[in-house]
């Protein structure tokens, strides 16, 4: 037990060490403390890119999937969030020339800033918020079952412990510490879960002996529709298409754009991000599924604590708390990005309407990460749910800010209305679902939400520019360049419902449909490379 404590203090303290030596001046400017005088270059931009977007829920969320459903959930984040990357081009790079001509900080002022109207940049700006507040408490409930499971730290306390280590290098250190802190962690995150795999597929007899075990008695997580039989072709598309729309959504993913030092830093990590989602997924679902053979029978939120429960069992002390240490890096290194964000938005975007004038200070910003860390616990002392769950419904609604944001960047003439009802319209759904006063059929709640947000956006702005005698059609470079019909006939190819319920071949202990989808991501990325060089 000594030798687990001694390990987390250690690292703790180096991610404390590396905030305090980034930090910025306590009476910095906002462009300095939340965006790091937009000065980010490829490593650092990529490094805190991949550790925002994969949080608690990719170590122990993804996890926890893969031992109630098995590989069926490979695909879905490792080509689904890999092929995300390619809003990167779209929304990313015009989102970045935007925000330096125009000295943006918070994605709720580009909005303001393409509409003009105070009115739409406030309910994007609590949209955002309301969203972000359940994912921002799904990092403090991981901690708990990290620290519960390795230490014996009851749940809430281990809340607690690890909110407070970030919230007092983020109040100190801003955009600088929070980008060198998660490079580091995600690089800890990325080494440690690859060691937590290898442990526990040696424990087993090596990868393809721990994959056979499994196959034997649980053929059913090898195979569309998963061991829970949920991954239908219709769920399964849900999911992409969620992504595609959700994470550019994300006020600490969308925020990074603005921090970049040049257009070419967003193109460069564009091209990395499939691989990376591809090679970082594999590991904690590989982990769930082997998890199976040590723990049978758990259901719904106890697979959520599967990684920690496996490691304890066959590690020792140290090696245990080291691996741990990976689930740890991912949600810190997500809740600072969240916290950093949120006090943005709260204190460029909704003090001002309060006061009428624009704050030239960060310390109203780093007062609300103080409130948001307090949110994020009460939100995390009794969860309602998996953290699939929690994360499907919030990441829904961000993805409905999707229409407002692509058109306001792309159409020549915006107007405030068609993106007010868009959005109104959008969450409306999507608390008529969560509610369950209608059903979604055979897709999650996104898919007709989405459809009903881009219809409203476009029949409304339709509906103007024809009153104006304005009507034109407008069509962006980037639909026009065939290197984007490419790339939408690989997302349709991703649809393989032909390998629906089947298993053989086998190929190194898994199913050869997983290895299509490797080649689909590694093409992905050909066709994004010479799409760049050509530009």
């Amino acid at each position: 037990m000594f030798i687990k404590i001694f390990v987390l203090i250690a690292y703790f303290l180096c991610v404390l060490s590396i905030g305090f030596i980034a930090r910025t001046r306590w009476k910095s400017t906002p462009e300095t403390y939340f965006l790091a005088d937009r000065k980010l270059g490829t490593l650092v931009l990529l490094g805190t890119m991949v550790a925002t977007n994969f949080s608690a829920f990719t170590v122990f969320g993804t996890s926890g999937a893969g031992y109630r459903d098995g590989y069926a959930f490979f695909p879905i984040m490792g080509f689904g969030t890999g092929f995300m990357a390619l809003t990167f081009w779209i929304l990313g790079r015009k989102i970045w020339q935007v925000g330096r001509d125009r000295g943006l900080v918070t994605p709720p002022e580009l909005v303001k800033e393409l509409y003009k109207s105070p009115m739409l940049s406030f309910l994007f700006a609590l949209i955002m918020i309301i969203f972000t507040i359940p994912y921002l408490a799904l990092q403090p409930m991981a901690a708990g079952y990290v620290l519960e499971e390795l230490v014996g730290i009851p749940y809430f306390y281990g809340c607690i412990l690890v909110t407070l280590i970030i919230a007092i290098y983020t109040l100190r250190g801003g955009m600088r510490a929070v980008a060198w802190t998660d490079v580091f962690q995600g690089s800890v995150m990325f080494i440690l879960l690859l060691v937590s795999l290898v442990l526990i597929a040696k424990h087993h007899g090596g990868f393809v002996m721990a994959n056979q075990k499994v196959m034997v008695a649980y053929p059913e997580l090898f195979s569309r529709p998963g061991g829970l039989g949920k991954y239908t072709f219709g769920i399964w598309f849900s999911y992409i298409l969620l992504w595609f729309f959700c994470d550019p959504m994300f006020p600490q993913l969308f925020q990074r754009f603005f921090t970049a030092k040049n257009k070419d830093n967003i193109s460069r990590i564009m091209l990395y991000y499939p691989f990376i989602c591809t090679v970082v997924f594999i590991l904690p679902i590989a982990v769930g599924v082997f998890g199976r053979l040590s723990f049978p029978g758990l259901v719904g939120k106890q697979a959520d604590r599967i990684l920690p429960m496996v490691l304890t069992m066959i590690s020792g002390d140290a090696m245990a708390a080291l691996v741990m240490a990976a689930g740890l890096a991912a949600l810190m290194s997500t809740m600072d990005s969240q916290l950093l964000t949120l006090s943005s938005i709260f204190t460029r975007d909704v003090v001002p309407l309060l006061k009428k004038k624009k704050s030239t200070s960060n310390i109203t910003g780093r007062i609300f990460v103080i409130f948001l860390s307090v949110a994020g616990l009460a939100l995390a002392y009794k969860p309602p749910a998996t953290i699939l769950q929690i994360a499907t419904q919030t990441f829904t609604g961000l993805a409905v800010l999707f229409p407002t944001v692509i058109f306001g960047l792309y159409f020549k003439k915006v107007f405030a209305l068609p993106a007010i009802l868009s959005i109104v319209c959008g969450e409306s759904l999507l608390i008529l679902f969560y509610l369950k006063w209608i059903s979604a059929g055979m897709f999650l709640p996104v898919v007709w939400i989405m459809l009903l947000t881009f219809l409203v956006y476009l029949a409304t702005h339709t509906i103007l520019m024809w009153k104006e005698n304005a009507l034109k059609l407008f069509v962006p470079g980037w639909i026009q360049n065939p290197y984007f019909y490419i790339l939408t006939a690989i997302f349709l190819l991703a649809m393989d419902f032909w390998a629906w319920g089947k298993i053989e071949p086998v190929v190194m202990g898994i199913p050869l449909w997983m290895v299509y989808f490797i080649c689909l991501s590694a093409i992905q990325t050909a066709v994004m490379f010479v799409w760049v060089r050509q530009d």
